[in-house]
């Protein structure tokens, strides 16, 4: 982690992304790290599924689309019946690069930023850590905002051992 953010701390002071200067190459990065980071996204989603929701969650990408300011935004959401039921935001990891940002970042619905410096499949593989620490608090953080009755994990268990 700290790795990542040395690299993060450098693009800074230099004033590039990776190799890149421009905010069109640095949005053509993005889309690539997107790709790259989808099957590492999916896993850490997938693992609180199974895990938290008993397999009944699905989790669904949005792929890459532009915000309304101008920036670029991905989103991997993990949505399951006791969320939809209660209208409460899905555990999501999200890329977003916004309009008046150096470079991107990883956040969830509700935890905040991190850097995103993914430039090859590596890159991406190495960010499964974060990935499910950002699942894993968007998930503490719904159950903070709402009730743990959310969680199949706990209702379904505890009905089975009533």
């Amino acid at each position: 982690m700290n790795e990542a953010l040395i690299r993060h701390f450098r693009d800074l002071r230099d004033g590039i992304h990776g190799r890149a200067i421009s905010r069109e190459d640095k949005e053509r990065l993005f889309v690539t790290a997107v790709e790259l980071l989808d099957p590492t996204a999916r896993t850490a989603l997938e693992e609180l599924n199974a895990d938290l929701l008993l397999g009944t969650g699905e989790v669904v990408a949005s792929g890459v689309t532009r915000s309304k300011e101008g920036g670029l935004n991905a989103m991997w959401s993990l949505t399951w019946p006791e969320q939809r039921a209660l209208h409460v935001q899905p555990i999501a990891v999200v890329a977003h690069y916004g309009a008046g940002f150096h470079h991107p970042h990883l956040r969830g619905n509700t935890v905040g930023d991190w850097p995103m410096n993914i430039f090859d499949a590596p890159d991406a593989q190495a960010q499964i850590d974060t990935l499910r620490v950002i699942a894993a608090g968007d998930a503490h953080n719904l159950v903070f905002q709402e009730s743990y009755r959310l969680m199949p994990a706990i209702t379904q268990r505890a009905d089975a051992t009533s």
